[in-house]
């Protein structure tokens, strides 16, 4: 029987309070997202025996309806009956309590913030490592039926997979803004402003350059493919875009709104945030290889740390110092003792936590998200689709990351392997950038990634989801109550 779309939107409409206790209205994936103006009106229970709807449940202080792929026609119709525009905030009602804010809340707040903003590029994500895992499959690497000068594999390994991940700050800004009820065009705007293709030039000359905001000189900073600084810089885009609104006649509001919003956010972003990310990245790779240069005890700390922790200095955009110093490590030396090859482990770890996810998942749409990001990372060598689309939303997996990634990263330690080529592969052939440290550095660097994703899968099927979300995965998976 197919879904009554207008129906659930209908029921959830009135068991949520009524239009009147809405104030945004939006959607992932799988969830109708709500935020509710008084949060004790929003019947779950009843909501959750609604017909086409999967489950129910408040993250944060967000109530999300699961009702799976038809979401967007579900919102449509939601949207259409209750006057609620997607996306926008309507007239808050001074009488509706408010969630008071508390310290101990903060990270749960961040959390919800950095990966409520993440999720929403999972289908890009997965577009595209897909293109790169094609070209890799297609390749000389592997089947041989495209060669690495071949326009078509340049266009599927580099053009598409570029267009992905280069603009990052631009897609992430349109995200975190529709995530925090900003205008995303404006987020789009922010992120863009940061890659401009006139600071990007400046940031790459010989020495770094100089540009001039307002008149103030600062350094040049190449932000592309960055996500910390469109992140920290969207709450404040928010903020000043929610004053101007407030303050700025009905008249004039269309036209200077948006330009004074980012009159004021775009120094604040350039001058501080965006420096401020960077900073934060170098100083957390001043610190590991401070820790490095201690040798023994000390640079086995390092490499559990980059083992268990690495996927998330990606996320968060403060690898690049890291990899930087090390591909210094191995111009000057010809190897790099422990920054890749801890990485690497990490890599493993994520893989391994696909996997395990994939095993311990019965719905047949997780399971075969699951399955294109394990095949995604392997094969393409891309982990983005399954931190996004796993890790950050099921945090319990991370631990899966965090121990396989670290036990293996401390075994290579112990056991000496070196690796090579900066910039080498990154899929299941990483094997390849150990073979100049003979057969055993090739060996034990396949047996400590092997047992990263071993104990990676283990931990996630073991205990990586509560019994909350299984339970909701398995109402995913059950009919409809009617």
């Amino acid at each position: 029987m197919a879904v009554d779309n207008k129906q659930i939107a209908t029921d959830v409409l009135e068991l949520v309070g009524g239009a009147e206790n809405v104030s945004v209205a939006t959607n992932c994936m799988t969830r109708l997202r709500l935020t509710l103006k008084d949060n004790n009106k929003a019947d779950v229970e009843k909501i959750k025996k609604v017909k086409g709807v999967l489950g129910c449940q408040f993250a944060g202080s967000q109530l999300q309806v699961i009702i799976g792929q038809n979401v967007p026609k579900v919102l449509a119709e939601f949207v259409a009956m209750s006057g609620v525009k997607q996306g926008a905030a309507v007239d808050e009602s001074l009488d509706a309590p408010k969630e008071k804010f508390e310290l101990k809340n903060l990270p749960n707040i961040i959390l919800d913030y950095l990966s409520g903003s993440m999720t929403q590029l999972i289908p890009l994500l997965m577009a595209g490592g897909l293109f790169r895992t094609i070209a890799a499959v297609l390749g000389p690497t592997m089947i041989g039926v495209l060669s690495d000068t071949d326009p078509t594999y340049t266009f599927l390994y580099t053009t598409l997979y570029e267009a992905t991940f280069t603009f990052i700050p631009i897609y992430l800004g349109y995200a975190a803004a529709k995530k925090l009820g900003a205008s995303p065009v404006l987020g789009m705007l922010l992120g863009g402003a940061l890659m401009a293709p006139s600071v990007v030039s400046v940031a790459t000359q010989d020495g770094g350059g100089i540009i001039s905001v307002y008149g103030i000189q600062i350094a040049a900073a190449n932000y592309q493919q960055s996500v910390l600084p469109i992140i920290l810089s969207v709450p404040v885009l928010y903020f000043v875009e929610k004053f101007f609104k407030k303050v700025m006649p009905d008249v004039l509001s269309t036209v200077f709104t948006p330009f004074c919003t980012m009159i004021v956010t775009i120094p604040i972003a350039f001058i501080v945030l965006a420096p401020l990310g960077n900073e934060i990245g170098s100083l957390i790779a001043n610190a590991l290889f401070g820790l490095a240069d201690m040798g023994g005890v000390g640079i086995l700390l390092v490499m559990a740390v980059l083992g268990a922790f690495w996927q998330l200095f990606v996320v968060c955009g403060m690898h690049m110092p890291v990899i930087l110093l090390a591909q210094v490590q191995i111009i000057a030396a010809g190897y790099d003792p422990f920054v890749f090859v801890s990485t690497n482990c990490a890599m493993a770890a994520v893989w391994g936590c696909a996997f395990g996810a994939f095993l311990k998942m019965k719905n047949p749409d997780e399971k075969g998200l699951a399955l294109g990001y394990v095949i995604s990372a392997i094969a393409g060598g891309v982990t983005e689709p399954a931190l996004f689309g796993i890790l950050m939303r099921f945090r319990r997996t991370m631990f899966g990351m965090f121990i396989g990634g670290a036990i293996g990263a401390v075994f290579s330690g112990l056991m000496g392997v070196t690796y090579y080529l900066a910039g080498g592969a990154s899929n299941f052939l990483v094997f390849t950038n150990y073979l100049q440290g003979g057969q055993m550095n090739t060996v034990w660097a396949i047996v400590g990634m092997a047992i990263s994703f071993v104990i990676a899968a283990a931990v996630v099927f073991v205990a990586g989801f509560s019994k909350e979300e299984l339970a909701e995965m398995d109402e995913e998976e059950a009919p409809a109550l009617a």
